[in-house]
């Protein structure tokens, strides 16, 4: 379920990678990229009305200067910004957005040049209008070029902490565990160090049917979690 802080009519994509843990990605709407184009457009336009101030004195050469400078600002510079400076330019890092494949992998050139290119199209007939409908009338919120480039764009989410768990010597579980099974043993072993050892103890009981066959039963319920949530970080014997 997505969070109480998750903005108004945006989606939660959930992405299984190929070795089994789920990314989940806050698909951004309409209203967060119409402001984040917006910042970018005064970001733009101020830096075209510093240039044709410098070259004002250059006749006909300054003013090729500044249409050449003008097209590679529109259309190149949105490109470079989401290949080179993690998927957004200026105006979505501004509002906590990027760009990233369908798969949730950064963006490349190629991706990040049609999309940018299209904008021609979704612009149509006025400010975005094609752009908009797209949008709206799909539920990932893909302009066409998105949906030509294969991208999406979501919120920057904050990276997670590292995961700190007691050490303790890894355990092969000899049970296959789920995603949530294994997100449920981290979770505990997380939070053991906060504990007191009865109410430790307790919710490994709980859990221990997970572990009951990673080592002899002479070790606690607590003992195999944690040694399995150490396997399960890629921890090696000792």
């Amino acid at each position: 379920m997505a969070s109480a802080s998750q903005p108004a009519l945006d989606t939660l994509r959930t992405i299984t990678t190929p070795e089994g843990v789920e990314l989940n990605l806050r698909l951004a709407g309409p209203m967060p990229r119409a402001c984040a184009w917006a910042i970018d457009l005064v970001l733009r336009a101020a830096i075209l009305v510093v240039l044709l101030i410098a070259v004002s004195t250059l006749g006909e050469l300054g003013m090729g200067i500044f249409l050449i400078c003008a097209f590679l600002l529109e259309w190149i510079y949105p490109a470079v910004c989401e290949v080179h400076l993690g998927g957004a330019t200026p105006g979505k890092r501004a509002l906590g957005l990027r760009v990233v494949n369908d798969d949730g992998t950064p963006v490349e050139t190629a991706a990040a040049v049609i999309r940018n290119l299209l904008r021609a199209v979704d612009f149509l007939p006025l400010m975005y209008g094609v752009g908009l409908v797209s949008m709206l009338v799909n539920r990932e919120f893909k302009r066409l070029g998105d949906l030509v480039a294969q991208t999406v764009v979501v919120y920057r989410d904050d990276a997670r902490p590292a995961i700190a768990i007691p050490d303790a010597a890894p355990l092969t579980p000899e049970l296959s565990l789920s995603v949530e099974e294994a997100r449920a043993i981290l979770d505990y072993a997380e939070r053991v160090p906060d504990l007191t050892a009865e109410r430790a103890d307790e919710l490994a009981r709980i859990g221990e049917p997970l572990v009951a066959g990673a080592v002899p039963y002479a070790a606690g319920a607590r003992d195999r979690l944690l040694g399995v949530a150490n396997y399960l970080v890629g921890r090696t014997r000792r």
